[in-house]
């Protein structure tokens, strides 16, 4: 953190760093800041198979949807293994377009939010530095 503001930068990076599937994102988001941040605004899809059940495991996140006042931004598991991200605009509630993005773009948008978001919430401010090792 640059005196009471939270590097932007260094945010990014942190977020992008290791993270190529939806269940590292799903685990970061919903567990380490899932506490600090608003109840509802992620929301991990998950593939339960027989097994998972059987086991009682809460399955593999496939989709992972995170909303802020003006976009829903959606990282799913591509069948390609990767992450397909997409920034969704919202008005009143109704996505009024969609828009496929590159994971680094994406990535930017999130830490903006959780930016704004740390700007005004004490609790977010401290679970965004503890992800930033501060």
């Amino acid at each position: 953190m640059a005196g009471s503001e939270l590097d932007f930068h260094l945010l990014v990076a942190t977020l992008r760093t290791d993270r190529a599937d939806v269940e590292s994102y799903s685990r970061v988001l919903s567990d380490t800041l899932g506490a600090a941040l608003p109840p509802g605004m992620v929301e991990v899809d998950r593939r339960r198979t027989f097994a998972d059940r059987v086991a009682g495991r809460a399955g593999q996140p496939v989709e992972v949807r995170v909303t802020t006042p003006d976009q829903l931004l959606v990282l799913t598991a591509s069948r390609s293994g990767g992450v397909a991200a997409e920034v969704r605009q919202v008005v009143r509630g109704v996505v009024i377009s969609r828009r496929d993005t590159e994971l680094d773009e994406w990535l930017t948008v999130l830490a903006a939010e959780l930016q704004s978001l740390a700007s005004r919430d004490e609790r977010a401010r401290a679970a965004l530095a503890r992800l930033l090792g501060g």
